[in-house]
This record gives C-alpha cells, structure tokens and sequence, in this order.
C-alpha cells in the first residue's frame, strides 16, 4: 500500500484505541481538503497490507484500525486483504471514502468485496460550503456513517476531538476532528 501517514495509537479515529492509516493517492481534490499532501500518487511510505496486519496483531490493546485519505479505494485490493485480515482477527475497521456507498456497490469488483469485510464506511466528498463538526468524525454535513456490521452503531462513535503528537522529524501531527483553522490561531499566540 501506498500511505500517507500511520498512528499507531489513537483514540481520535474513532471507538477505543485505533491503529490509523492515511492512504496517499486521491484523484476526488475535494475544495478546501484537511490533507491535500495526500493527493499525490508518488510513492510515500510503502508498506504491504500483510505488514500492517502483523503489526496489528502485535498489539493486543488495539480494537481496530481505520482507514483514511487520501482516497482508500484508489487502492481497493491491498485494502481487501486488510480489511479481510482484520475481520478473521477480531478487529474492527472503518473506512473513510469520497465516494458514495451507491458508487462503491456499482463499481463491483474488489470495491464491493471490502464492504462485505467493513465494519463502518464513511462516504461522501468533503464539501467545503457543508462544513460543520456537528457529527463526531465528519466534516462535511453531507457526509454518511454506514454501519455495514452490528459490530457499532451511533452510540459508540466517540465525540470529536483532535490529538497532537510531535512526529519524529520534530513536527506537531494532529489527527481527529475539529477546527483545525481554530487550532492554527490558538498556536500560533504560542509559538509566535
């Protein structure tokens, strides 16, 4: 797989502690995009789905992963085989995507196939004039939950919130949900 970004630990991305993986490569470019360096089709961090698995079940606090953008099902057969690896674990997943459930059903193929092993898709664009944070992890108004298995419903989505971390090249990454823009404003009275 293609990634953007991996947090091994986080309790932003959704119900307990998750394992979160951003996906490099988006051909949607929504206007006013949260992660437009995921666009790009470059190669950025390369990691087999096998691997990611391994390192999952390493760790035994995790309940699940989910899976970010970029664009997931720009990449729909190595997701399979995540998505899939992680139900025969145990493990929960959820799955953010620009495209409609509908889209994802009439494409068929291994798009249909990842839905049948998700537990939660989250579809639809991010549209800039719906933005709102009303809906824990959405950012646009327009977006949907689609809980695919029995494993979650509405109840056990947690409240937005955003978490900072300083990565290893000493730069704040934040990951969640919120005002970003908000977040920004607030830093920079701190850090000058």
């Amino acid at each position: 797989m293609n990634l953007y970004r991996i947090v091994s630990h986080t309790r932003a991305e959704g119900p307990g502690e998750r394992f979160a993986i951003w996906t490099q490569g988006c051909s949607r470019h929504c206007g006013g995009c949260m992660m437009p360096g995921t666009w790009s089709f470059a190669p950025n961090i390369e990691r087999t789905a096998e691997s990611l698995l391994e390192q999952i079940a390493a760790d035994s606090r995790l309940e699940g992963v989910t899976v970010l953008g970029g664009e997931p099902f720009e990449q729909p057969e190595e997701l399979l085989v995540l998505v899939r690896g992680l139900r025969e674990m145990g493990r929960s997943s959820i799955v953010f995507t620009g495209y409609l459930l509908s889209e994802l059903l009439s494409r068929g193929g291994f798009c249909r196939q990842v839905l049948q092993y998700t537990d939660v898709l989250i579809d639809g664009p991010y549209i800039e004039a719906l933005r709102s944070f009303s809906v824990p992890m959405i950012g646009s108004a327009n977006q949907r939950f689609h809980f695919l298995t029995d494993r979650y419903s509405m109840e056990d989505i947690p409240p937005n919130r955003i978490e900072a971390r300083v990565g290893g090249d000493g730069r704040l990454v934040c990951s969640g949900m919120g005002d970003f823009e908000k977040l920004k404003e607030i830093m920079r009275g701190y850090i000058g």
